[in-house]
């Protein structure tokens, strides 16, 4: 009874990390779909719509290393339940705001509540279930659910913008958020580290200011060109924050990336295929969103249903065949495999022509890159937490899921940027007769999508490279000591119910 009572209790536990993965996750997609409504009722320029995503997966990704680190000092469940209180609260704001500036600072409080709370589910799941088959299995089930939240997004939004209306894309989250504390605070044992060190928030400021910094210079350089003194002011001024983040990284005492974490071979290898593959994933739905809308003419709502192809896809893939492949080739060539199904399916879709046909331009290449997608997320994850203590499994969780999200940013600015050139380029070509808007934007979209399938071709390389020898080396390496939170922490578990 006992071992029943166990296993029903960790099932809960998956259930609850699971959903707050989903949650975060989707919110960095739901408003692609809602992009044209929100520009309508806001008076926004075309150029600020990336920025109401981005905003999101920048605080989200910039901040994670520090959620990453405190739910390895101050407990998994405590960070958890913090950020989820502050990503819901920032949800009624989003939902509530009336202008751009309040709505995209609205989506950088929702990416520091998301930076808490992703980083504390994996060390949940990661503490809760053993190394090796049981939480290659948990993993398994918490990629499928979080691999699909993205597509997921997609459809949830388009129902919501066409129905109630693109303000409850946010504010759903208000019920969802308070059953999740509440389960979370029921069910999740507390565990608390005393020490004294401190949680990095300088550094965590720099690099995401850095990383701001640098997509503003990307996203502006279509208005301003490359050469331009605000384009390469801004370049410059992201460089210098980044490199005086790696300074501060060197002198203070409690870093959000310890320097021994970097020689981790498979968990630096994960995170450079991370940046690239979701750099591309997310590049690619926010450019088919609004292909299917401002050229094909689809509503919110078909425009969401339409991604449930890749969305069923892939979440067949990561739970029939993820945890087998990895569990049979390893990771690395896991990742090489579904990234180059990935960009098979990009270059399919760059060709979509301004009249495409859903059945058959569209659908292949989404049902090829929800199969490729489906390996990501849990063979990244497996590789990551390869050999990893349990001290910094919160570390390595926030270190993954930055490179996720820092990944979809920059893939999404230079994307858009190069499609922003492309159908500019064609619009002087074209000129003003019928047609011409929409034959510009579709040429903008070909192009963004052949960058994105770049991405992916380059993180098929990476893990082929770089991952695949790591993961040969990782068991005959000794294990690379990191800095215990504080001499003398003590752990405290228990249930709060």
């Amino acid at each position: 009874m006992e071992q029943v009572g166990r296993a029903a209790s960790r099932g809960v536990i998956l259930a609850v990390v699971c959903c707050v993965q989903f949650m975060v996750i989707l919110d960095l997609a739901v408003v692609n779909v809602a992009l044209p409504s929100i520009q309508a009722d806001l008076g926004l320029a075309q150029s600020d719509l990336q920025w109401v995503v981005i905003t999101y997966g920048l605080t989200f990704g910039g901040f994670l290393l520090l959620g990453g680190r405190a739910a390895d000092l101050f407990g998994p469940r405590t960070v958890l339940v913090a950020g989820m209180a502050l990503f819901t609260a920032a949800s009624l704001s989003a939902g509530l705001a009336g202008s751009f500036a309040p709505l995209v600072a609205s989506r950088a409080v929702q990416g520091l509540g998301a930076a808490m709370a992703a980083p504390a589910a994996l060390a949940v799941l990661a503490s809760t279930f053993a190394q090796g088959a049981e939480r290659n299995h948990a993993l398994a089930v918490f990629g499928a659910v979080a691999g699909s939240a993205a597509t997921a997004g997609l459809i949830v939004s388009g129902a919501l913008t066409d129905g109630p209306g693109w303000e409850w894309i946010f504010l759903v989250n208000l019920p969802i958020g308070v059953v999740l504390i509440a389960a979370a605070v029921a069910y999740i044992p507390h565990r608390v580290e005393r020490g004294s060190h401190r949680p990095d928030l300088l550094g965590a400021v720099t690099v995401t200011a850095g990383l701001l910094a640098i997509v503003y210079a990307i996203s502006r350089s279509v208005d301003y060109g490359w050469t331009s003194p605000r384009t390469l002011g801004f370049g410059a001024v992201g460089v210098a924050l980044l490199g005086g983040f790696v300074a501060i990284e060197k002198r203070v005492g409690s870093p959000l990336v310890p320097l021994p974490m970097l020689r981790r071979r498979t968990l630096a290898s994960a995170n450079i295929v991370a940046v690239l593959a979701f750099g591309s994933f997310y590049a690619a739905t926010f450019l088919g969103t609004l292909f299917m809308q401002q050229v094909l003419g689809y509503s919110a709502l078909r425009t969401g249903l339409a991604w449930i192809a890749a969305t069923l896809c892939a979440l067949v893939v990561a739970l029939r065949l993820s945890a087998r492949v990895v569990g049979r080739v390893g990771a690395g060539t896991a990742l090489v495999i579904g990234q180059l199904i990935v960009a098979a399916a990009l270059l399919y879709l760059s060709r979509a022509p301004v009249d495409a046909s859903y059945r058959s331009d569209l659908l292949p290449g989404f049902l090829a890159l929800g199969f490729g997608m489906g390996f990501l997320r849990m063979a990244t994850q497996a590789a990551a937490y390869l050999g990893i203590e349990r001290s910094v499994m919160g570390l390595a969780g926030g270190m993954i899921e930055t490179a996720r999200e820092v990944g979809g940013a920059l893939g999404i600015a230079i994307a858009a940027t190069v499609a922003a050139a492309g159908a500019g380029d064609a619009a002087g070509r074209l000129g003003a007769g019928p047609g011409a808007v929409a034959d510009s934007l579709a040429e903008g979209f070909q192009r963004g999508m052949l960058v994105a399938a770049g991405l992916s071709v380059a993180s098929a390389l990476a893990a082929g490279l770089l991952l695949r020898p790591a993961e040969r080396a990782a068991s005959s390496e000794a294990p690379v000591p990191v800095p215990a939170p504080a001499a003398g922490a003590a752990e405290v578990t228990g249930s709060a119910a």
